[in-house]
């Protein structure tokens, strides 16, 4: 990965970037640090890691430290809206894969021509790219 290449990071990415995790691969660190707004985040993560932490699933986040849009601007990473094209490329996939945030994910990854930047294998059923 590198040079011009537009890519779509999974949740669990931009989550560990946020945290500075060491499960995130230093190429991928290296690729998010430089790549400015070839590197794109989703609404879809928005939504997932809002609701993630309404259920207490991110405890972290509680209290206030984490403000999504100022989180993504200040890394000047660029943002994909959630079109009715994704919605409908998502909820039509044809496999038993059941978590809406990665449908989405991987619908606009596919539509957009986007390698979807994740450690996640769920997304081999999807007819997307994947990088890690």
């Amino acid at each position: 990965m590198g040079g011009t290449l537009k890519v779509l990071l999974d949740t669990h990415v931009l989550i560990w970037w946020w945290r500075g995790d060491v499960r995130l691969d230093e190429r991928i660190a290296t690729l998010i640090a430089t790549g400015g707004d070839d590197i794109h985040v989703s609404a879809v993560s928005a939504w997932e890691i809002a609701t993630k932490r309404r259920i207490g699933k991110l405890p972290e986040l509680d209290g206030g430290g984490f403000d999504f849009r100022q989180f993504v601007a200040t890394q000047r990473l660029a943002t994909l809206p959630v079109t009715v094209e994704h919605a409908l490329r998502g909820g039509g996939y044809d496999t038993a894969h059941a978590d809406p945030f990665d449908r989405l994910l991987a619908a606009q990854s596919e539509l957009e021509d986007m390698p979807l930047v994740t450690r996640d294998p769920a997304f081999a059923v999807f007819p997307c790219e994947t990088r890690w």
